[in-house]
């Protein structure tokens, strides 16, 4: 068994997750079996509950984790199946700590970060330990900072407990450049370095995010500051035109012959063709489409990090340049459709706020009456429903009972008033009954739906906490014209909804975007972007 941890330092955001995915699909690309595994030092229990626009989106795992979004980043850029156990926080940690101290698991000894806290981090390693080659480990936050400090040592304390040649320690570092001297900074980086030896880490490779490339002198530098070979100063430089691009800017670097060697892992060849028919794919298409992205958040990329990458993989299929329009709800509800006006294609997000269902209702009815592609997900979904309801269906008040405990006509309840027998609560008390991860779902047949999938049931994950109302189904039936294309196969709720006669027309209550690889992309996006490229001609 190897081991490979991936630390970062001189800043957040430097990309230390990128970098691990691209590793994994590095090593995957040699034959090997990978694992990736995200340790973030903040003391929240998941990311559930925390703002995206400070920490990005909680992605969905299949199991029902709710994770930091380096993890879809795991997910995209490898084959590996994740579950809640690749992901742990402080809070996991001292939560479980603290629980066995209550129960008297410690037998009255003093409780201490060294060696309880360590242990219980230790423990999570070895037990993702399993079914794979080669278990990556990316450490969140920048070292030095006072709470990354126990999971730095756990690692350190793992290292020593190995055979020699079977860990390895990674470091992401920034080297910036300075624009009024015209030159590279590699001091930030001797001291991140610095501060990582402190603590009893001396890594192996350094890898070098730079806006400009590493020169030989440079490089040399590093190398003797740092205490690294020159081979092993890896420079990480910005991509050009994706993010796609990492793993073979970093094969050029000859980082994976790099791993082997250290690792001591058989030298296989690389068979890297998906990624650079990916690449070509996206230097020069032959076309290019404007989606409108209606949604509170969209201007945060990263608060809608899958679902972008989604789109983007389902432009690369359909050879076409992805150009983002992003519309915010409020001001579509209050300047009108002609936001609409000169675009290709509609894509309502999911979210949770009251400020944007409206916008969202409206952006809906202009899809619909004016015949442009559209696909609706979660809030979505619910917008479409809300908007038919009471412009076809006469429901003048209709609206979810989210945003309007009240109304005469509730199209959206709480899943708990469905009595589902699926539905799990949630770990954080002052949350709702909520769907999260895997569920199945049972296509209509000769629904546009079931043409899309090439198959009768799928599986697709969840994040939501309200349903379409089964009590108006019989309703949206007898008009005919919204079909209810996919059911869930435990209690039969909507999880599918088209248009007939509709070129592309729709949504979905569960999240597809979190099951789109750069060279798999998920079938609804693809679709809804072919029907776009269509409507267009």
């Amino acid at each position: 068994m190897k081991y490979i941890f991936v630390t970062g330092g001189v800043i957040s955001s430097v990309g230390k997750g990128l970098t691990a995915a691209s590793i994994g699909a590095l090593l995957e690309s040699r034959g090997f079996r990978v694992k990736l595994q995200k340790f973030d030092p903040y003391l929240n229990v998941d990311p559930g509950n925390m703002n995206p626009l400070q920490h990005g989106e909680v992605y969905v795992l299949k199991d029902g984790g709710e994770t930091d979004l380096d993890l879809g980043h795991y997910e995209r850029f490898t084959n590996t199946n994740l579950t809640r156990k690749n992901s742990l926080t402080s809070g996991q940690v001292y939560t479980t700590v603290l629980d066995k101290e209550r129960k008297g698991v410690y037998a009255g000894v003093t409780v201490q970060v060294i060696p309880h806290i360590t242990d219980e981090i230790k423990s999570r390693i070895r037990e993702n330990s399993n079914d794979c080659d080669v278990l990556i480990t990316e450490i969140g936050g920048t070292t030095g900072d006072i709470e990354g400090l126990p999971f730095l040592e756990a690692i350190r304390e793992f290292a020593l407990e190995q055979p020699f040649g079977s860990v390895i320690f990674i470091h992401v570092t920034l080297v910036p450049y300075i624009s009024a001297v015209r030159e590279l900074k590699t001091k930030p980086t001797q001291h991140s370095v610095a501060k990582l030896r402190e603590i009893g880490i001396t890594p192996n490779i350094i890898i070098c995010r730079c806006e400009h490339p590493l020169n030989k002198e440079l490089r040399k530098k590093i190398s003797l500051f740092c205490n690294v070979p020159y081979e092993a100063v890896i420079e990480e430089k910005d991509v050009e035109h994706s993010i796609y691009e990492l793993p073979l800017v970093l094969q050029r670097e000859n980082l994976d012959t790099l791993i082997c060697k250290l690792l001591q892992l058989e030298q296989r060849p690389s068979d890297m063709t998906k990624w650079q028919d990916v690449v070509r794919s996206i230097i020069a298409p032959s076309s290019s489409i404007r989606v409108g992205l209606v949604g509170k958040n969209v201007g945060v990329n990263d608060a809608h990090k899958s679902l972008q990458e989604a789109l983007f993989h389902a432009c690369i299929a359909n050879d076409t340049r992805l150009k983002v329009v992003r519309i915010d709800p409020e001001e579509l509800e209050t300047s009108g459709s002609h936001l609409l006006e000169k675009i290709d294609a509609i894509l309502v997000p999911g979210a949770s706020g009251v400020r944007e269902v409206e916008g969202k209702i409206l952006a809906a009815k202009y899809a619909r009456e004016h015949h442009i592609p559209f696909l609706g997900i979660c809030l979505g979904m619910q917008a479409v429903i809300i908007e038919y309801a009471r412009n076809v269906l006469g429901l003048k008040t209709a609206h979810s009972a989210e945003f309007d405990s009240a109304t005469e006509y509730p199209v959206i309840i709480p899943l708990e008033n469905t009595l589902s027998t699926n539905a799990q609560p949630a770990s954080h008390k002052q949350r709702r009954h909520i769907h999260l991860g895997a569920r199945d779902c049972k296509l209509k047949s000769g629904s546009k739906a079931r043409a899309i999938y090439a198959q009768e049931q799928i599986s697709e994950r969840h994040r939501n906490s309200y349903v379409f109302n089964n009590k108006y189904r019989e309703l949206f039936e007898k008009e005919g014209n919204l079909l209810f294309s996919g059911l869930s196969t435990v209690d039969s709720l909507v999880e599918l909804v088209e248009l007939k006669g509709h070129p592309f027309f729709m949504s979905c209550q569960f999240h597809p975007e979190f099951q789109s690889k750069p060279h798999s992309p998920h079938p609804l996006f693809k679709e809804f972007i072919a029907a776009a490229l269509a409507a267009k001609k």
